[in-house]
């Protein structure tokens, strides 16, 4: 036996976003990168900021004994305390609760104790699994959901329970409450989401806080709410995402420098805890031992002193939301439907009709091989054209691209598009 039977498993049903980003660069190289139109990975191609650029260089040219040694596990002092004024800023925490925020103490101002620098927001997400989680517990995740978090709560011995988003993508309360059970430890909520779009209103976030809440006080229970957030401040159309730690004591944010700042080869994220958490000494005690026992130890230490020095810097996103509007504009002379975006950078399109017959959501998931989604990629990649298919996000009969790909790649696709549902339409 090769490998062990639980990472056999988890190749067969690898990421589509991962299959299809390497059938693009097989393509690629038989074809030429322009006769290609890859839409499979959200790679930021934008350049990072001047300004983190510029503190990547002090903190590489620094000569002072230790730059490049081990730090407390958690990260160094200072570079936790900026990210605390960030997710304090960003979450509402500002140490009185305001009219209309949830239980009393909530709002309370992070300081850096309540933070922890890791690899990634991927890594952050493993660290608090890692520590939460016992075998068999339940963390429940809204569909459409970011295709890694089965391999990560697998990962970690826990059963993921998918709850369907309402129509439009946002929360629904309701069904969150009919999923949740005795082994129910948490819920990871990704706003704005991946692969959607979507940006959940503060009214959402409010109405599942009451949902957990009273589940909590039924069961003896209180999930913890993790918030994964890299996407933020990718946003369009004048929308926000809103404050969501200060509406409920057992929450959590992860989220990283990938998008924000351009930089997602660098590995560089944090996780912060709602300083009116249960247990929260031990919660933060656990996650620095989860750090140590996956084998990150630390975050990088030279990221570290960039994003502590330039946090508050932005890339250019209105690149985004043009492209945004360039592909929709496409997907529109072709006549495929979308939800389109508040927020990141994806459209989530609905497979056409054609060679498969569009499912009923109200129908099972058919077997990956059968999905309708699967045959519409299938077919978009003879026209050279990747997408991901949404069964990959619990979501089968739709489809993920992703527009952080240069204007011209958009551009060309058109006439490609056209074609290959000319030719869908056709069968």
């Amino acid at each position: 036996m090769p490998v062990a039977d639980a990472i056999k498993a988890s190749l067969e049903r690898s990421s589509w976003i991962r299959r299809m980003f390497e059938e693009g660069r097989r393509l690629k190289e038989q074809f030429g990168s322009d006769k290609v139109f890859d839409f499979s990975l959200g790679n930021p191609d934008l350049e990072p900021p001047a300004a983190f650029v510029d503190a990547l260089k002090a903190a590489a040219s620094t000569v002072q004994t230790g730059t490049h040694a081990y730090m407390p596990n958690a990260g160094y002092p200072f570079a936790r305390a900026e990210m605390a004024v960030k997710v304090s800023t960003e979450h509402g925490m500002t140490g009185a609760g305001p009219a209309g925020a949830g239980p009393a103490g909530t709002s309370q101002a992070l300081t850096g104790d309540e933070v922890i620098l890791t690899v990634g927001a991927a890594g952050a997400i493993n660290v608090v699994l890692k520590t939460i989680l016992n075998p068999g517990d339940e963390v429940l995740v809204i569909a459409p959901y970011f295709a890694e978090y089965s391999f990560y709560i697998d990962n970690h011995r826990g059963t993921m329970v998918p709850v369907q988003a309402a129509p439009d993508f946002s929360l629904d309360p309701a069904a969150v409450a009919a999923a949740l059970g005795p082994r129910s430890a948490a819920i990871i909520i990704n706003s704005p989401n991946n692969p959607s779009g979507r940006v959940y209103p503060r009214a959402d976030i409010e109405a599942l806080a009451a949902v957990l809440a009273a589940h909590g006080k039924a069961s003896g229970r209180l999930p913890y709410l993790i918030i994964d957030e890299p996407y933020r401040d990718i946003v369009y159309d004048g929308i926000k995402a809103p404050p969501v730690m200060d509406a409920y004591p057992e929450s959590i944010v992860v989220s990283s420098f990938s998008k924000t700042l351009s930089v997602p080869g660098e590995r560089i994220g944090y996780l912060a805890v709602n300083p009116a958490i249960a247990d929260r000494k031990l919660l933060l005690d656990g996650m620095i031992m989860a750090n140590r026992i996956l084998g990150f130890v630390n975050a990088p230490a030279l990221m570290q002193r960039a994003v502590a020095a330039s946090w508050q810097a932005k890339a250019d996103v209105s690149r985004y939301e043009k492209r945004r509007n360039s592909l929709a504009a496409i997907l529109d002379t072709a006549g495929i439907g979308y939800a389109r975006p508040e927020g990141a950078f994806y459209l989530f399109c609905e497979v056409p009709q054609g060679q498969s017959p569009r499912q009923s959501p109200a129908k099972q998931p058919t077997p990956e091989g059968q999905s309708p989604d699967v045959t519409f990629a299938m077919h978009l990649k003879e026209f050279k054209i990747l997408a991901v298919p949404g069964v990959g996000f619990g979501k089968p009969g739709w489809f993920r691209l992703s527009y952080c790909v240069p204007e011209k790649t958009i551009e060309d696709s058109g006439a490609a598009w056209l074609v290959a549902l000319e030719a869908w339409r056709r069968n």
